[in-house]
């Protein structure tokens, strides 16, 4: 298969920063669009990724799955895009396309395995996938997005991931009208989860270890902000939530939020703690709780909640940087210090 150079940024070891190199992009195929990438968002698990934290990582590695751009070229037998639109491609760049998982569109769960936009076996060109902090991207249509005109670009890209993490456990757990829903943590999913929540017409209730958040819990369109170290405030929120949606990627109790749900509601897990969590056996049991999780979406899930999130002026805080920032924005996001997600311009790369 015919290939093409193109500028990236990536690294070679967990241990290495990551600096300018070139990468191997697939020339365009019938089915295949190519975007010149405008913006790409970094997301928490981009840093687990480069430094090898869940294992299995392919050196090198160049990371980056919320990646927004502009059509530059089309196969011929694309019809669904043209050169010139905008567009987008997010976690998930190819799937077997003819298992349950796949005809019921959650791409994610393929029984043959879903190939990521980075870090995956690339079943067409061959070795692996490599990520959006590069020029350009290259994928079959079926999971190329159509992005909507959002006033701040830019802002949007982390939708592509962090954006659909949280929406779809909302809408599957019914988030709406007459709905009290929790949201433990604000970083770069929970502030989405709060402003999309809200969206969707339920009651929004936050949860952050950090005083300085509460504030700012509000001010994202909040309804309420607990700080869970303070015990007499959990305490009023005894059976008050009909389900929690929980951000967190960190050791922490997940039995101190279990306990707050009404019967049969659910903490639903959507961040990565490195470590396991052990769960009290009266905390599911008493009220017939759950504790589940949820593994971002498929691509028409994707799709609607870009749509939805363009209709109610829904995009990230953001900080917008240059790409030779990018190794102090992985300290900084290392040590919590965005608010709330980092985008890199990607013009910065230049040729």
């Amino acid at each position: 298969m015919e290939t093409t150079t193109v500028k990236a940024y990536g690294t070679a070891a967990a241990d290495a920063p990551l600096n300018e190199m070139t990468i191997k992009r697939r020339t365009v195929q019938p089915h295949d669009v190519e975007i010149e990438i405008l913006y790409c968002g970094i997301c928490h698990s981009d840093l687990h990724q480069i430094r090898n934290d869940f294992g299995g990582t392919q050196w090198p590695i160049v990371p980056g799955h919320e990646m927004v751009g502009r059509i530059t070229a089309v196969g011929d037998h694309v019809r669904n895009f043209q050169k010139g639109e905008l567009a987008a491609i997010g976690c998930i760049v190819d799937s077997c396309g003819h298992c349950e998982y796949c005809h019921d569109g959650i791409e994610q769960f393929c029984d043959e395995g879903v190939t990521f936009s980075f870090n995956s076996t690339d079943t067409i060109s061959g070795g692996h996938t490599f990520g959006g902090f590069s020029k350009t991207y290259v994928c079959h249509e079926k999971y190329v997005l159509h992005m909507p005109a959002f006033k701040d670009l830019a802002a949007s890209a982390p939708l592509l991931c962090a954006g659909i993490t949280v929406y779809s456990p909302l809408k599957h757990w019914g988030a709406g009208p007459g709905k009290k829903v929790g949201i433990l943590g604000i970083g770069g999913l929970g502030h989405l989860a709060i402003k999309i929540a809200k969206a969707m017409g339920a009651h929004v209730t936050v949860f952050t270890t950090s005083p300085s958040k509460v504030a700012d819990a509000k001010r994202l369109g909040a309804d309420e902000a607990v700080l869970s170290s303070d015990a007499d405030q959990m305490a009023q929120y005894s059976r008050k939530l009909h389900f929690i949606i929980d951000t967190v990627s960190a050791r922490h109790d997940v039995n101190a939020y279990l306990h707050l749900l009404r019967h049969e509601g659910a903490v639903v897990l959507v961040g990565l703690p490195p470590e396991p969590l052990e769960i009290s056996a009266f905390g599911v049991i008493v009220g017939n709780r759950s504790f589940a999780g949820s593994n971002i979406g498929g691509i028409a899930e994707t799709q609607e909640m870009l749509d939805f999130c363009f209709q109610h002026n829904i995009t990230a805080e953001s900080e917008i940087i240059d790409i030779q920032y990018v190794n102090t924005a992985f300290e900084r996001l290392e040590k919590g210090d965005v608010k709330y997600r980092f985008v890199i311009d990607m013009a910065s790369l230049t040729d």
